[in-house]
């Protein structure tokens, strides 16, 4: 099975999360960008890493990349997602602006 081709800056933001590299994940995103986790949502940089200490990169996820889709600008990503707080087939979509992240929406895969 060949891995499907995610572009940037969400490839290089993957990478960010698979590595635990949370400063390189927050730098990721725009000064007013947004995680929707299952209707909770986190704006900006503070919300998401008090956010992303417990249940994205401090629970050191891994998301293992198989769909890709890009429509209208919005760049989905299914895959398997493994952490120390939650497991299992997810869908994330996420809205870029340039080469940082405005939006990260989580749902079942």
């Amino acid at each position: 099975m060949t891995t499907p081709t995610v572009p940037e800056p969400v490839a290089a933001f993957i990478d960010h999360v698979n590595a635990h590299d949370n400063e390189a994940f927050l730098d990721s995103f725009t000064a007013d960008g947004f995680v929707d986790d299952w209707g909770r949502v986190f704006t900006g940089r503070d919300e998401i890493a008090a956010w992303s200490d417990n249940e994205f990169i401090g629970a050191r996820g891994t998301l293992t990349v198989e769909e890709v889709d890009v429509t209208d600008g919005l760049i989905t990503v299914v895959g398997d997602w493994r952490s120390n707080h939650a497991n299992g087939r997810s869908s994330f979509a996420l809205e870029t602006d340039g080469d940082r992240i405005t939006s990260m929406t989580i749902r079942e895969g």
